[in-house]
């Protein structure tokens, strides 16, 4: 069987990606290893024979897939995250990385650990595969080709080791100081509905305008000056009906139909009027609705203002489902591939409204190959650029060029009929998948290696030190972010998995607020965390 499967290298990446998927959906106590439980069935698999690796060109495609994808994702918010509070939350956590970086070389120092285990462990800390991606493309790129797989085993062993603590660490130190400090959750979202945390569905009401304040400026007036995190869908003015367009002034009597959450349309309709026992949202006599997938490129990465459906179409986007969200459009909001929104109409113009939107099932799901290689292509001649690094030449390789070029592109979304952008399932699956031939890659090359230096001590030192490097990195994020910055402990606990790069950290961080908060956090320093680690474990490396 160990013959069979070096002679033929996919049959033993699909076996890899067929054992370690299924264990990383395992929960102990509601924590699992997730998909980089492929990893260490790759490091399994990997130690069974010396020649039981998959070839360069897997895990290499498997990376570049990987990060550009997630730059493509995260470019949008990884650049307006530096606005207001984004520029402390991430000052905090590249101060806080830091720590993690100097307790890193303290403990190669102390412990003689060297240098590509201690960048390994440096990953494994702090759980970021783009690091160890990284620190492995900038060995291969310096190594001598006679210890390239011995090389390449030392950060893999790190991180491997350090990894597992990386994740319960964290989530040990998030549940007790949630019980030290008596962090009432629930009491956060209120003092903090500002930021939209609440976890409740979007419902829609009826209004009957009464109140004179109410009809004094237009609805768009009215939702900047009140601030209000409501979208207005259609009006009722006598017996016919009007979609609710902002330019439009309410009249006493009209009926009004509100979409947001509860709370939010309990304040509004006082304001307005009261609720009305007359339910036109659904009333398709003049104005129909419609789920309308977005799939025209032309469409995807622009802001729903620029769209200017109110004057071309009379239409009003009510919803926005993403992935498995609904969330409320505004001006500002950026559409993307593979949406799906709620849009109010009249009859005949509806269907001009689905082409214009594209409203593709097949759509959605095909990546524009043109942009999507071009980009990838930049990506990685930018990381083949020579960067001197004193004695060393690094490169931002594999990982680093992809990542920085994706981010680019996914902030700019458009130039010119070229979206660079791919719809939402799609760049889901190909990150998954890449993810997927990344650590099946690497686990079997590094595996002999991997228990050969294990074998010879070390391992359990290592674990100690991962431990250290993590809880004290962890508690570091929360005490100064808790009680020096005075941020909501639910807010800093999804910054601390965004700071991790770990979805099961923001997965039990999620469980125990019950609200979005987490999210938020999470996804205001996840993408510079990304960046900042990569860049500090090559350095790690260097050093």
């Amino acid at each position: 069987m160990i013959d069979f499967l070096i002679e033929n290298p996919l049959v033993l990446l699909f076996l890899v990606a067929a054992v370690g998927y299924p264990l990383g959906q395992i929960r102990f106590k509601g924590i699992s290893l997730g998909i980089s439980a492929v990893l260490f069935a790759g490091i399994a698999f990997g130690s069974l024979h010396p020649n039981m690796k998959l070839p360069d060109i897997v895990y290499v495609l498997g990376l570049a897939l990987f990060v550009y994808t997630v730059g493509l994702s995260s470019g949008a918010s990884f650049f307006s995250s530096f606005r207001r509070d984004g520029m402390r939350n991430n000052l905090l956590t590249a101060v806080v990385l830091a720590l993690g970086a100097a307790l890193t070389i303290i403990a190669a120092k102390v412990h003689h650990i060297n240098g590509a285990v201690a960048a390994g462990m440096f990953a494994g800390s702090l759980t970021n595969t783009p690091a160890l991606a990284g620190v492995l493309d900038t060995i291969k790129h310096n190594a001598p080709n006679g210890s390239l797989d011995m090389l390449l085993a030392e950060p893999v062993m790190g991180y491997s080791v350090a990894y597992p603590m990386g994740v319960i660490g964290a989530i040990l130190a998030i549940s007790i100081l949630k019980r030290v400090w008596k962090v009432d959750f629930a009491d956060e979202a209120k003092r903090f509905r500002n930021l939209g945390v609440s976890n409740e569905p979007l419902q829609t009401l009826p209004v009957r305008v009464l109140n004179q304040p109410a009809t004094s400026c237009t609805i768009r007036e009215l939702v900047e000056i009140k601030k209000w995190d409501v979208v207005f869908g259609r009006i009722k003015r006598g017996e016919h009906f009007l979609p609710a367009l902002g330019k439009e002034r309410l009249l006493e009597g009209d009926i009004v139909t509100l979409v947001g959450t509860a709370e939010e349309l309990e304040g509004v309709a006082a304001f307005i009027g009261k609720v009305s026992r007359e339910h036109i949202e659904l009333d398709r006599s003049e104005f129909d609705f419609r789920r309308i997938f977005v799939s025209n490129p032309a469409v995807g990465g622009r802001k729903i203002n620029e769209l200017d459906l109110e004057n071309e179409y009379g239409a009003v986007i009510s919803r926005i489902r993403r992935g498995d969200a609904d969330m409320l459009p505004h001006p500002d909001t950026v559409l993307e591939l593979g949406d799906r929104v709620r849009v109010v109409a009249h009859r005949e113009r509806m269907d001009g409204v689905s082409r214009f939107l594209g409203d593709s099932y097949k759509g959605v799901s095909e990546v524009d190959l043109l942009t999507f290689s071009l980009g990838l292509a930049l990506g990685l001649v930018i990381g083949a650029i020579p960067l001197p690094l004193g004695s060393v030449t690094m490169k931002l390789g594999f990982a680093g060029g992809p990542l920085l070029v994706g981010l680019a592109l996914g902030a700019i979304g458009h130039t010119g009929r070229l979206t660079w952008n791919i719809p939402y399932s799609a760049n889901t699956a190909l990150r998954q998948m890449g993810l997927v031939l990344f650590l099946a890659g690497i686990g079997t090359r590094a595996g002999y290696g991997f228990v050969h230096t294990f074998s010879q001590g070390g391992g359990v030192m290592i674990f100690l030190a991962g431990t250290f490097i993590t809880c004290a990195t962890v508690l570091a994020m929360l005490w100064a972010g808790h009680k020096l910055l005075k941020i909501p402990y639910g807010l800093l606990a999804g910054m601390t998995a965004g700071m991790l790069t770990q979805p099961a950290v923001l997965g039990f961080a999620q469980d125990e607020a019950k609200n979005a908060m987490p999210n938020i956090g999470y996804a205001s320093v996840y993408p510079f965390a990304t960046v900042f680690k990569i860049l500090l474990a090559q350095l790690l490396l260097t050093l």
